[in-house]
């Protein structure tokens, strides 16, 4: 029998991949634009102990600062876009490691200008940044300022900016030895196929109805991990002690607080929403002995944690047909918001199929001279690249109207609102799928499931992850040993915290702590926590109200990052101070398992 294999790049139909010409025609553009920057970078001694001298002096100054990093941003996009097509191509690779050395260089020659800044005299600098001609740049230059405490000396920060591409050296090791090196080898499915398996369609495997081709891609994907895992577990390590370097270097009490820093978030939110999570597990553990329970098994293991306890439910849709219903979804959100969603899902926005050596998951990318890029693995037959593809298409959008909006400066949102509005998509999905198949008990029970099961895996899931993140930062922040078996240990501690009796840990899932990507960007995880507790807010806000609540949170997402966080998401009704919206976030998951549990006995009566 023939094994489905995973197809290579260029037999994937061009249809189907992203447009790259809008971002440059092809290398050679690119070529051009990176030796045009190369060229400008002496230009920043121009400035270099003058910016005090002149209003004018200080913008010209900050618009050349300006227009280099939005060169670059569009060179560092199409280069990691192509990469990120094939790992393996080393031409884009190299494309990829030269844009990433060139923006060091840049960071290096442009090191001077926080520091300056900073020093200049206070009723100077306040006489700039209060002119009427400088409105815009007002909101990015108080950031600045707010950094004083942790800026250092001009020579101290060119060195830091010089070993910006060295501290990628873990992340980066970590992202090949993920995508372009590890092999998880062929699975036969139930129907006798033989397919090879890969970050793609292991989550697939895990909702197949067959318990023992369950099992057998669990191990057998974990396998992998098991037999790099000293290696992989000191790249871990030492992306943790990068962190802490540069935040004992940069004067901050701990990892995190220099990590939730720039964003102005409190660690108390980071505290309260693993807290009230955590005072909130028994939700989490009847859903799970009810699982057992509809599974008929006699003990719960990692790999039943994911498949549809509603059986006989055959999922497929198209990538069109799957377009089409992410607008019906949205529909709540207008006319306008749907037609432009409409035309960059059906056009060039989204790489749509998994290639051998493309990047795992997905992403939404691009910057503020491109379109919003959307990277997918999709699968017809997994209806979690439905969810998938309308949760990056929330952080499109939300791109597309901050870019549409705010000037440059302004228009780079934060993640800890970016997650607000994938999730946001994500639960209007629900909502729509829930009520369109409102003649069919079955279905709704089967969308209600899945519903949980993401909720599950984002909210407290994550918050695991985050708490995951707090243990091992502070291991190394006190000067201990971050090896493979305190990540395991840590680990298999935090398993036990938020699954309690209900599942039997296998030792393989001790090594998940392994494979996170997002482990790598430190304190990012929480983010998705929450977000879709502010999410399922302002959903439930835009659904009951209606245009009002509409025009607010489309309001939110043309804000950009021209606030903090905090208060983008008060001007739209949520205060994440509290922790009421991760409370909210709670119950409605509870109801959820309520409602699933009541319908259930139906359903085998029925079928």
């Amino acid at each position: 029998m023939a094994i489905e294999k995973i197809p290579e790049r260029k037999d994937i139909d061009p249809s189907f991949k992203w447009d790259l010409s809008p971002l440059f025609a092809g290398d050679a553009e690119w070529e051009a634009l990176f030796s045009s920057i190369e060229q400008r970078l002496g230009r920043y001694n121009d400035y270099r102990g003058r910016l005090h001298e002149s209003l004018s002096v200080f913008r010209e100054a900050i618009d050349f600062d300006l227009s280099m990093s939005r060169d670059i941003e569009r060179l560092y996009t199409y280069a990691h876009l192509k990469s990120d097509e094939d790992k393996a191509d080393q031409r884009c690779l190299a494309l990829h490691q030269r844009s990433m050395n060139l923006y060091t260089r840049m960071s290096e020659s442009a090191s001077f200008m926080t520091p300056e800044i900073q020093s200049i005299p206070e009723e100077v600098i306040n006489g700039f940044i209060h002119h009427d001609t400088m409105k815009e740049y007002r909101f990015s230059l108080e950031k600045i300022l707010r950094y004083k405490p942790h800026t250092l000396s001009k020579e101290i920060e060119e060195i830091l900016a010089m070993s910006g591409e060295v501290a990628q050296a873990a992340s980066q090791a970590f992202s090949q030895l993920d995508n372009a090196d590890l092999k998880f080898g062929t699975l036969t499915d139930e129907k006798g196929k033989t397919v090879e398996l890969s970050h793609g369609n292991f989550s697939t495997f895990l909702i197949n109805p067959s318990r023992d081709v369950r099992r057998k891609a669990f191990e057998q994907y974990y396998k992998s991990y098991d037999d790099h895992k000293n290696t992989v577990a000191t790249t871990l390590a030492y992306s943790n002690k990068k962190d802490c370097f540069y935040s004992r270097v940069r004067r901050f009490g701990s990892c995190r607080a220099s990590s939730l820093f720039s964003d102005n978030i409190p660690e108390q939110v980071y505290d309260r929403l693993i807290s009230t999570v955590k005072e909130n597990l028994d939700p989490l553990f009847r859903y799970m002995r009810f699982r057992k329970e509809a599974l008929g098994i006699q003990e719960l293991h990692f790999y039943d944690t994911y498949v549809p306890i509603v059986a006989g439910v055959d999922f497929s849709m198209p990538y069109e047909e799957a377009v089409e219903t992410c607008c019906a979804a949205l529909a709540p959100l207008g006319d306008e918001y749907c037609g432009l969603l409409r035309q960059g899902l059906a056009g060039g926005w989204v790489d749509r199929y998994e290639n051998r050596g493309k990047r795992s998951g997905a992403y939404s990318s691009g910057c503020y001279d491109s379109p919003p890029y959307i990277l997918m693995n999709y699968r017809d037959d997994n209806i979690n690249s439905l969810y998938t593809l309308i949760h990056e298409a929330g952080h499109s959008m939300h791109s597309l109207y901050s870019r549409k909006h705010q000037p440059y400066i302004s228009h780079d949102y934060t993640i800890f609102v970016a997650e607000v509005a994938s999730t946001f998509n994500e639960t209007l999905l629900s909502e729509h799928l829930i009520a369109r198949f409102d003649s069919d008990p079955r279905m709704q029970a089967w969308i209600i499931n899945r519903e949980i099961d993401n909720i599950r895996a984002t909210l407290y899931r994550q918050t695991m992850f985050a708490e995951f993140e707090k243990v091992t930062h502070t291991v190394v922040e006190s000067n201990g040993p971050l090896t493979l078996d305190v990540i395991r240990g840590e680990y298999r501690k935090l398993l036990e915290a938020y699954f309690g009796d209900t599942i039997v840990i296998d030792d393989e899932l001790t090594l998940e702590a392994l494979r996170i990507p997002h482990f790598y960007s430190a304190f990012y995880v929480y983010k998705y926590a929450t977000g879709i507790s502010a999410a399922i807010a302002l959903a439930e806000k835009v659904m009951r109200e209606g245009a009002k609540a509409r025009d607010a949170y489309l309001d939110f997402l043309k804000l950009g990052g021209s606030m903090f966080p905090i208060d983008e998401l008060l001007a739209a009704g949520v205060d994440m101070r509290t922790s009421e919206p991760v409370e909210r976030a709670l119950a409605h998951f509870g109801g959820l398992v309520d409602r699933l549990i009541t319908l259930y006995p139906s359903l085998k009566q029925n079928g």
